[in-house]
Order: C-alpha cells, then sequence, then structure tokens
C-alpha cells in the first residue's frame, strides 16, 4: 500500500537524480513501515515551472526548487514511524536534489482500510491480520 508522491519543477532534477530519488524512497518507505518492498509504488509528478510558484514568485523566473512530497499510508501507522516518514523523506530529497532542507514540505496521508483497493479489494479485507497486528488486536 505505501505509496509516495515527489512534486518537482521540470528540469529541477538530473535522470539519476530522479532514479536515485524513487529507488532510495522505496527503500526507506519499505524499512520504516517495515513493509516488503513489493507493495511500495514511488511516484515523480512533474509541473512546468510557469505554473508553480514558491514564495508568490513564478520558479520559471527565480529558479527556486522547493520539493513537496505527500505519502499515503494506511490508518493504524504510528506517530513514530509517520514522522520518520516524514523526516527520511526529506533528508532524502535535501541530499539527492541538493536543495534547501528549509524549502522542503511533506504531508503524511492516512488512508482509512476502506477505502484503499488492494487487487480489487477493500485493504481491510486483504491486509485483515496485518492491520489488527498493528492496532495490538488479536
Amino acid at each position: 500500500m505505501p505509496v509516495a508522491h515527489f512534486h518537482l519543477p521540470v528540469g529541477a532534477a538530473t535522470p539519476d537524480q530522479e532514479r536515485r530519488l524513487l529507488t532510495e524512497a522505496a527503500a526507506a518507505y519499505s524499512r520504516v513501515l517495515d513493509s516488503p518492498i513489493e507493495r511500495v509504488r514511488t511516484f515523480l509528478v512533474h509541473y512546468d515551472p510557469a505554473h508553480l510558484t514558491v514564495a508568490g514568485e513564478l520558479v520559471a523566473e527565480s529558479g527556486v526548487v522547493a520539493p513537496y512530497f505527500t505519502a499515503i499510508v494506511l490508518a493504524g501507522r504510528s506517530v513514530k514511524q509517520r514522522q520518520q516518514l516524514l523526516a527520511a523523506f526529506t533528508d532524502l530529497i535535501v541530499d539527492v536534489l541538493d536543495v534547501d532542507r528549509a524549502g522542503v514540505r511533506g504531508q503524511i496521508i492516512e488512508v482509512d482500510p476502506d477505502n484503499w483497493g488492494i487487487a480489487g479489494r477493500p485493504a481491510l479485507g486483504a491486509r485483515a491480520s496485518e492491520i489488527a497486528a498493528r492496532a495490538g488486536t488479536p
């Protein structure tokens, strides 16, 4: 289930940096959530720099790169895990893209297992035993 989107203006990173960001983010997600890497999905979302502002200025004019990410997790993940994801993805973006840490923004989005599909079935059914284990129920 773990899904992450990294939002960047076109041209903000080289193909090698983009590849590294996606693959290392998948590994971090798997590690932090203790989830099989086969379940992890990472995406790069590109924006035309003329369609993005940072501090009220078009990125196409300012050249400022301020990456944003979203990390989607099933509800029930601990606060510690969610905070570790925020830190890991921020560290990764700063390291890979060589951007100012103060400009990086991100959020964790918790999705109710009834509202997430895995192979056409709600995650609540597909991952019932894992969800129950995280909740501390038998």
